[in-house]
Parts: C-alpha cells; structure tokens; sequence
C-alpha cells in the first residue's frame, strides 16, 4: 500500500490518500510519528496500528462527545462522523460501541421526538422529519402506536381539536365556508383528510 498524495486540510490535520483512494486522516504529528511520505509504501504493522487502534480509539470518543452535546440518530452520527475524515469501518466501529452502551437508539429518539413535538406538528410532519433524520420508517410507526396506546386516543384527532380551541372554531355554528376554510387550513398544515374528517364530522371530500 503506497502513499500516493497527503493534503494538507487545516494547520493540524492532514488527508492521506493512499493508491489512489482516500484511507485516512491524521494529525501532522502522527504523520512525522508514523514516517509518512507521498510515494513510499505504510508498513503493515503502521496500518494495522492505525487503522485498527488509533482511529477506532478517536471515533469512539469522537462519537461519544458529540453526544454528550445532543441527541443523534445513527444516520446522523455516522454522517458527522465520515465529514470528520474517518472512513466508513471506522465509523461503523463507533457506532456499534456507542449504541452497545444505549448511548445510541433510534427508537428512544423517535419517541423522544414525537413526545416533544406532538402538539407543535402533525403526524405526517413528524414522520417525514424523522426519515429525514434516518430513522426506519417502521420504527417511527411503532413509537406512534405506542403513544397512542397510552393516551388512549387518536393524535391527529387532538391536535385538531386543540387547532379549533386556538382559532376559536365551532363546527356546528360555522357556516358552510367557515367550515370549508378551517378544513383547508388544516389540510396545509399536514393534517391527514381522514384525521379532518373524522375530527369535524364533515363531508370535506371536495376540498
């Protein structure tokens, strides 16, 4: 394995590229350690040392500081980790550490998530956000059956309700338009038609 380019990233970190293709990033003073030089081949032992203690050794605490800061999901520590120059084996190193001490739960996140935001958005709205967050879709589902199970009601129906308190709105004084107009204003807010039909009790098909 030859060292084919080293680039400088900032005032203390370095890239090396070795045949060709990205390997790793080191500090300068862990590349005067190791001797590494642009054209001459990484002794085995030097890459084995590197690969399998220093850098699993620095994701993990990488990983676990960016923790102790917030809460992340694993796609989104992953990410943080390979923008941090480390390769994928190394990340997936880490990533396994910290979830093998709880650290790390996609499930506990979802709920967290939804728990924090169900009278803020709708369930579609947090469904979409936590995909975007990585999170399995199944296990975003799972997490709202399990709240809903101890609310013992439906969440979207709630929400509604707690739209109409804050717009003063009463579906049976409202005339036709009102109606129409509340429902369409739900309906931009993600708000599911079922979830709006069953709530108000209306025929809103033709909105």
């Amino acid at each position: 394995m030859t060292v084919t380019k080293i680039t400088e990233l900032s005032k203390s970190r370095v890239r090396i590229t070795t045949d060709e293709e990205f390997a790793f990033v080191l500090y300068k003073g862990e590349l005067r350690l190791y001797r590494l030089k642009e054209g001459q081949e990484i002794p085995e032992t030097v890459y084995t040392e590197i690969t399998e203690q220093l850098l699993p050794k620095r994701a993990k605490l990488r990983a676990m500081n960016l923790l102790k800061a917030r809460p992340y999901t694993t796609k989104q520590l992953t990410d943080k980790l390979l923008q941090g120059g480390y390769p994928q084996e190394i990340a997936d190193v880490a990533i396994s550490y910290v979830a093998s001490y709880g650290y790390l739960n996609d499930r506990q996140y979802a709920s967290d998530y939804i728990e924090c935001y169900k009278e803020a958005k709708t369930r579609s709205q947090m469904l979409n956000a936590l995909l975007q967050k990585g999170v399995n879709k199944q296990i975003i589902e799972e997490c709202f059956e399990e709240l809903l199970s101890e609310n013992g009601g439906d969440l979207e129906r709630e929400q509604i309700f707690t739209w109409m308190r804050k717009k003063k709105f009463n579906p049976v004084e409202a005339s036709f338009e009102e109606k129409q107009k509340f429902c369409a204003f739900l309906y931009r807010k993600g708000f599911q038609i079922d979830s709006i039909r069953n709530a108000l009790s209306l025929d809103i098909t033709s909105i």
